[in-house]
């Protein structure tokens, strides 16, 4: 199974936000090429929000050109086979966690639509959770300005509200 046929598989087992949902789908249809960056009408993109819920608090990035505190997340590569493979690759990468991290079950926790600058117009982010183990210790890759465990009460102040309902989602699954 191509990346491309696993994320229509994960869309269409995906239950919530149905207009999203159905846009997301929509735009595969029409862009085959719509998995990758260079598709310039949108593409999908993998995130994940690395969370210790034991601690109550997630883990968050200063996103180097956006200048914003993000959940770990990017673009989908040639070598990703699904797509929460890639929003794992991305939570690893970012957060230094080399072992340990894994998806909450069940699949991607929210979907978010975001306009990005040109030449290509919209990220189609498919979001999911990393549960990150008791004795996780984060370092700043090179895509981030900082890293930060934010407890849950903190986000808001912090991040902007896709990151505010990722985290109310996310924990509302847990």
């Amino acid at each position: 199974m191509s990346l491309y046929d696993d994320a229509v598989l994960v869309l269409k087992q995906y239950e919530d936000q149905p207009e999203l949902r159905d846009l997301y789908l929509e735009h595969l249809a029409a862009h085959p090429d719509g998995m990758y960056k260079p598709c310039q009408a949108g593409h999908l993109t993998g995130s994940a929000l690395v969370i210790d819920p034991a601690g109550g608090r997630v883990l968050l990035t200063l996103h180097k050109k956006l200048g914003i505190w993000l959940q770990m997340g990017g673009h989908c590569e040639p070598e990703d086979t699904t797509l929460a493979g890639a929003a794992l690759r991305e939570a690893v990468e970012e957060s230094g966690i080399a072992s340990g991290l894994t998806l909450l079950p069940g699949g991607p926790v929210r979907l978010d639509r975001h306009p990005i600058p040109a030449p290509c117009n919209w990220h189609l982010d498919v979001q999911y959770a990393a549960l990150a183990p008791a004795d996780a210790v984060a370092e700043i890759s090179e895509e981030s300005l900082d890293l930060r465990w934010f407890p849950y009460e903190e986000v808001a102040a912090a991040a902007d509200t896709s990151v505010v309902r990722l985290v109310e989602a996310t924990r509302a699954r847990l």
